[in-house]
């Protein structure tokens, strides 16, 4: 009888044991944190390609820059120069004005086509370059750079103007200057006329 309640009361112990220990292995587990993770860097974006001039309207006979980026590294860059006139100003060309402070047109002077150029350049390891260049026409000129292995295409353009020309002389205005000429030089023999004939006065007087 007494081993009996002994193999009881082992029995009961062993199940109040045994009853947390199971519902705690039942509990769900914490699911990880997603701040956890390292965070992922944002996808890359290439750079397109780009052509520039440091100046972008010049007279004709001076020099630009052209610089291009974002090319293919050591590439061979093939650069197009398409030349286009320049659009008349509004009202045409300004007369030019006489002395009187009448005008007369000027002649316009006519566009010289050129047929496009060509040339190269190289860039660096960084796909960028610079290149000098000087035109030799007139007109709005368009540079299309396009890379041999990357075939990355860049355009930019440049205002290449006639120098400057100093106002045409008109037959008015070379009359005033000769009309002024004239007058000075007719002056200038009534001066001598005149000191001659004092000198001769001076002469007769002294001999009498």
């Amino acid at each position: 009888m007494r081993l009996s309640r002994i193999i009881m009361a082992l029995t009961v112990g062993l199940a109040v044991v045994a009853v947390p220990t199971a519902a705690g292995a039942a509990q769900p587990q914490p699911a990880p944190s997603a701040t956890t993770d390292p965070p992922q860097p944002p996808p890359y974006t290439p750079v397109g390609p780009s052509l520039t001039v440091n100046r972008p309207t010049i007279f004709i006979g001076e020099t630009v820059v052209l610089t291009g980026t974002g090319f293919g590294p050591n590439e061979t860059v093939d650069i197009v120069v398409t030349v286009a006139p320049l659009a008349a100003p509004a009202g045409g060309q300004a007369p030019a004005r006489r002395s009187d402070g009448s005008t007369v047109a000027m002649v316009p002077v006519a566009y010289q086509a050129s047929a496009p150029l060509s040339f190269t350049a190289q860039t660096n390891g960084e796909g960028s370059f610079s290149k000098r260049y000087k035109p030799s026409v007139t007109g709005l000129l368009t540079f299309t750079a396009t890379g041999r292995d990357s075939d990355r295409t860049a355009s930019t353009e440049l205002r290449v103007l006639h120098k400057k020309q100093p106002l045409p002389v008109t037959g008015d205005s070379l009359g005033t200057p000769m009309k002024l000429g004239g007058g000075l030089v007719g002056a200038g023999a009534v001066m001598l006329l005149l000191t001659l004939a004092w000198r001769r006065r001076q002469r007769l007087g002294g001999a009498a």
